[in-house]
């Protein structure tokens, strides 16, 4: 299983993904889902992936043979005019992938091809943007109603970002609430899990301001799980008490 989080603030986009694939609880490997494709001072465009890994990995080695590409029609990293364009021609990808591992597998409809892919960078000129690309090809991008997307194991950290976030809120602001959101996740769902791929580009920079990969080592990391389970529980004893014996009754 997967989880990654692309979030738009003002100040520029945040971005995190876990590395955990597997098959069953005894094959567990580690693979990067995070990939950045960038031309300094003038684009930078990241791209995660969840879903089968044969899919999104095929995607991911089509993009990187454009960007290498003499013809600069087929570079669509590097060369588009706009994100959505980016977003655009991945979202074809995907598609055109899935459907030909389905056929070469015998697989109608949806299948266990099937994989998602979450699109975030700034060409020069314009705003930071955030897609989030669907199987099939479609997308759509994020805005002050729809602030952030997840892909993959969602659930458990998805009330986390919706209680804590605020677009003004600084990069580094973003970073913590994504991490809560992490160890949220990371505690209830075993298939998700370090390390963590952190990225951060920060509006008009076009490049990546931070990046750092999260391990069972990192001392900020595990200050936030203890802080965080701490401050839960002192929140739990903080709430008023329950009687069975109440006025009303």
């Amino acid at each position: 299983m997967t989880y990654c989080v692309g979030m738009v603030l003002e100040k520029g986009l945040v971005l995190m993904s876990d590395t955990r694939t597997n098959s069953g609880v005894d094959n567990i490997s580690v693979f990067r889902k995070m990939f950045t494709w960038q031309v300094p001072g003038e684009r930078i465009i990241t791209i995660m992936t969840a879903g089968n890994l044969a899919s999104t990995q095929a995607v991911v080695s089509l993009m990187e043979e454009r960007t290498k590409q003499p013809d600069q029609r087929d570079n669509i990293l590097l060369e588009s005019p706009t994100m959505f364009q980016v977003a655009t021609e991945i979202g074809k990808l995907l598609r055109t992938t899935i459907a030909e591992r389905q056929e070469a597998n015998g697989v109608r409809g949806k299948g266990r091809f099937t994989a998602s892919i979450i699109v975030a960078g700034q060409i020069a000129g314009m705003e930071p943007r955030l897609f989030m690309v669907y199987p099939e090809g479609n997308f759509i991008e994020a805005s002050r109603d729809t602030p952030f997307f997840q892909i993959g194991e969602t659930k458990y950290g998805r009330p986390i970002i919706i209680r804590g976030y605020d677009r003004e809120m600084s990069l580094e602001d973003g970073v913590k609430l994504l991490m809560v959101s992490f160890d949220s996740t990371l505690k209830a769902n075993l298939s998700v899990g370090l390390p963590l791929d952190l990225q951060v580009i920060e509006r008009d920079t076009y490049q990546a301001s931070h990046e750092h990969r999260i391990d069972h080592t990192d001392d900020y990391f595990q200050a936030i799980s203890s802080s965080w389970g701490d401050a839960l529980k002192d929140a739990f004893h903080s709430l008023p008490d329950y009687s069975f014996y109440r006025d009303d009754d």
